[in-house]
């Protein structure tokens, strides 16, 4: 079975070029042993170096707190912090970062382990991606990180809105996530982007574009909107958000509901509330609603799909990909909004 979670993982005591050694050589560094005889090999003082303790040193580095680093991991701050004592006392008990009022920052000696920490970092996630690419079977849980549209998309086709059925053994996960899911550090085994990454080991698809525009309830005359929050309108990142407001300036209307999700827009519209965008997908197949635009071109919505090369390599998320990319080919006119033949669209807005 895959495995998807990152597990914390021990290296054994002899194992050659293991991805621990820059730390253990900062931790050993000016200790000099006496020679012995030789009679049988020298067995270290220290314990194996447990990969979940650097794992930790770097969140704290990164999130600047326990508490960050715990959200971060999943694990509880008093964890957090019995296991940075750990890492510490292997450094002869030196703190390694400074405890100030505005949260936990690298000092001199903790700075000085940081890059060997992101190389055994690099080491542990990349044999942690082999690993869980290794199994031949198609059963276990693929980790999808997308936002709303697309994971809404997804979810109605994996319960019956395509005749292209997912593997039985296999689980999708859908996760939203913002920022975007690191794949290198598996925080997903793929993720659904509007724009395709600049740089990395990746396997990039471009799998289709979603039409957005205006629907109401169904009869309902009203020329009220349902809009996003305000700081979402004021904001650069959300298009539909700032379309909308536009519309409100412009036409000098009434907001009847500022709302920040698309669950809630599609709720307000249904029960009447105003008028508002959604993706064509939710708004063509619901009975209650009527749409009353062609598709918007400014917010079409792309969407590229985004795999770790190594991730790549499992039966799993190979068989995920192929559902995806045929899910897309087929719902091609789905998800952009083309309306069939003797389906009326409302008047225009």
């Amino acid at each position: 079975m895959v495995r998807i979670a990152v597990r914390n993982g021990r290296v054994q005591p002899g194992y050659e070029g293991r991805p621990m050694a820059a730390l253990e050589g900062f931790a050993t560094r000016g200790h000099e042993t006496r020679a012995k005889p030789a009679a049988r090999p020298p067995q270290s003082s220290r314990g194996a170096m447990d990969w979940g303790d650097v794992r930790v040193f770097l969140a704290i580095a990164r999130q600047g707190s326990m508490r960050g680093a715990g959200r971060a991991l999943g694990l509880s701050q008093p964890t957090i912090a019995r296991r940075l004592a750990a890492f510490e006392a292997g450094f002869t008990g030196q703190p390694l970062f400074d405890r100030l009022p505005d949260g936990l920052h690298l000092n001199a000696v903790g700075d000085q382990l940081l890059a060997a920490a992101e190389d055994a970092e690099r080491a542990m996630l990349t044999f942690e991606r082999r690993r869980a690419a290794a199994s031949p079977m198609l059963s276990g849980t693929v980790r999808i990180a997308t936002g709303e549209c697309a994971a809404g998309f997804l979810a109605r086709c994996q319960s019956g809105g395509t005749t292209t059925p997912l593997p039985s053994g296999i689980t999708l996960e859908l996760l939203q996530s913002l920022p975007p899911a690191n794949l290198t550090r598996r925080e997903a085994d793929m993720s659904l982007r509007h724009q395709p990454p600049e740089s990395g080991d990746y396997y990039v698809a471009k799998l289709g574009t979603f039409g957005v525009a205006v629907y109401r309830r169904r009869g309902n005359d009203t020329d009220a909107w349902v809009a996003y929050t305000e700081e979402q309108s004021q904001g650069q990142s959300h298009e539909p958000a700032r379309w909308v407001q536009r519309q409100v300036e412009d036409t000098k209307g009434v907001v009847a509901l500022r709302a920040s999700s698309m669950l809630m827009h599609v709720e307000a519209i249904r029960a009447g509330a105003g008028r508002g965008v959604l993706p064509c997908y939710i708004g063509d197949g619901h009975p209650l609603l009527e749409r009353l635009t062609a598709p918007i071109p400014d917010l079409a919505a792309t969407y590229w799909m985004i795999v770790h090369r190594d991730i790549r390599r499992s039966a799993c998320v190979r068989a995920v990909i192929d559902w995806m990319r045929r899910v897309f080919a087929e719902q091609r006119d789905v998800i952009a909004g083309v309306v069939s033949a003797g389906k009326r669209q409302g008047p225009s807005i």
